[in-house]
């Protein structure tokens, strides 16, 4: 059975611009950049802890970080002005065969 996958909005305020590099380079690799700091990822519960973990290592106290976890009903309530598509509604999970 597969795990049940969660949209998470990740923003961060990062005062080193290396610091900042690390951390962008790392969410591209977990999910889509939406602006500058912030990220829309679908991850399961290890993901996330995992992806909370390796940013840990990078970040310093002076730091900021904000993972938000999104349910379908809030994202069919997301208003994107001048890019609705950038807002897809839920992405499944799984796959039925």
């Amino acid at each position: 059975m597969a795990e049940h996958k969660v949209c998470y909005l990740v923003c961060y305020d990062i005062r080193c611009q290396k610091r900042w590099r690390k951390a962008s380079k790392l969410l591209e690799g977990y999910g889509e950049r939406i602006q500058y700091s912030i990220f829309r990822a679908w991850l399961t519960l290890r993901e996330r802890e995992k992806l909370r973990w390796e940013l840990e290592k990078i970040l310093k106290p002076e730091d900021g970080l904000l993972l938000v976890g999104i349910c379908n009903r809030c994202l069919e309530r997301v208003l994107a002005s001048n890019r609705p598509e950038s807002w897809p509604g839920r992405q499944d999970s799984y796959r039925i065969c």
